[in-house]
C-alpha cells in the first residue's frame, strides 16, 4: 500500500509554518484543533505520514497511542476538563491521526453524553483557533508534555515565537 499524500499541515509542521503545532512527539505532530469550542481539543498526525493504524507495525502502532493518551493527559490537566473523549477516524482524510476532545461539566448533558460531531455545527465551529489567543493554551499543554516525559522534540515552535519565548539568533559577523 502507497503513502497517502502529505497532509498539508504536516508539510507545514516540517517547515515550521503551521502556527497551530503545539510540538513534534517521536509518532507526529500535536496540533491544537481548528476550532476551540472546547478549549484544549487537539489532534496528533502520524508523521511519517500513514494511512490508518492498520498499516503500520506494532511498535509505530504502539508509540501512536502512547503519545495520544499523552496528548490527551496533558490537556485533561491544563483544562481541568472533567474527562477526555478520543477519535481515530480517517474517513475524510485518509491519514492517521487522532483526535483528543476535552469534556466539561459546563457542557449541556444532551451533548456532553455523546460523541462531539452531535454538537450543531454553528457551535463546534466557533471559535476558531487563534495563534495569539491560543498560544498561552499551547505552551500550557507543551510544557505539561515534558512534565508528563513525553518525547518532546527539541526545537521552536510557533507559539513559542508569539509568546516571545523563542532563542535569539546570533547576530551574524
Amino acid at each position: 500500500m502507497t503513502n497517502p499524500p502529505v497532509f498539508e499541515g504536516i508539510a507545514k509542521a516540517r517547515t515550521g509554518d503551521n502556527p497551530a503545532v503545539v510540538c513534534r512527539l517521536p509518532s507526529g505532530w500535536v496540533l491544537l484543533g481548528e476550532t476551540q469550542f472546547l478549549a484544549g481539543y487537539c489532534v496528533l498526525y502520524a508523521d511519517p505520514v500513514a494511512e490508518s493504524l492498520n498499516t503500520i507495525s506494532g511498535w509505530e502502532r504502539a508509540q501512536f497511542l502512547e503519545d495520544l493518551s499523552l496528548m490527551g493527559d496533558a490537556v485533561l490537566a491544563v483544562t481541568n476538563a472533567r474527562r477526555m473523549n478520543y477519535s481515530i477516524l480517517g474517513n475524510v482524510l485518509p491519514v492517521l491521526h487522532g483526535h483528543a476532545f476535552p469534556r466539561y461539566d459546563w457542557e449541556d448533558e444532551a451533548f456532553r453524553a455523546g460523541p462531539v460531531w452531535l454538537y450543531p455545527d454553528a457551535t463546534r465551529n466557533l471559535p476558531a483557533f487563534d495563534p495569539v489567543r491560543d498560544a498561552p493554551l499551547m505552551k500550557r499543554i507543551h510544557d505539561k508534555l515534558i512534565e508528563l516525559e513525553a518525547k518532546v522534540s527539541d526545537q521552536t515552535y510557533p507559539w513559542q515565537v508569539a509568546l516571545g519565548l523563542a532563542p535569539k539568533k546570533d547576530a551574524p559577523n
